[in-house]
């Protein structure tokens, strides 16, 4: 199985940024592996980097706490609340612990595509450079990454 074709946007001067993949998955699989903790830590991060779930309630005004942890065990804490939560769409924040007080707001929808799911991110920052600090700290070479070992664990499912 190739790797989804990815491509990740940001036009000058916008708080936002956009990554959409074609998964080669049924949306339900996608779904899941963004829902199920177990899942999730499968494919959200970089692979030299072990995740740890200390909060997940993946419903309509739950929680979420991922925390990555390096080699050396240095961690790296991401956390936010969920907005929305269903089939075809979640709504949450994103906020890394190292900026506190910078807060993104993330939509991802699922699109089903003759079985596979169109996989569309948009994340809204607080300001132009905000986004532009996301994106230098490595969003955008990690998307076609992140969606490839989506992929990997959707169609495993």
């Amino acid at each position: 199985m190739s790797n989804p074709e990815t491509t990740y946007t940001a036009e000058p001067n916008s708080h936002a940024a956009t990554t959409t993949a074609i998964i080669d998955a049924p949306k339900a699989a996608v779904y899941r592996a963004y829902t199920e903790a177990d899942l999730l830590v499968r494919w959200w991060g970089p692979r030299e980097l072990t995740s740890k779930v200390e909060q997940f309630e993946p419903v309509t005004g739950g929680a979420w706490r991922v925390v990555h942890v390096d080699p050396s065990g240095a961690e790296y804490g991401f956390r936010g609340v969920y907005h929305e939560v269903s089939p075809d769409r979640i709504v949450n924040t994103f906020e890394f612990d190292g900026t506190p007080g910078h807060v993104c707001l993330e939509t991802v929808t699922f699109e089903d595509v003759d079985g596979k799911t169109r996989v569309t991110s948009q994340s809204v920052f607080q300001s132009v450079e905000d986004r532009d600090g996301m994106a230098q700290s490595g969003m955008e070479e990690f998307a076609p990454v992140g969606m490839a070992q989506l992929q990997e664990v959707a169609s495993s499912l």
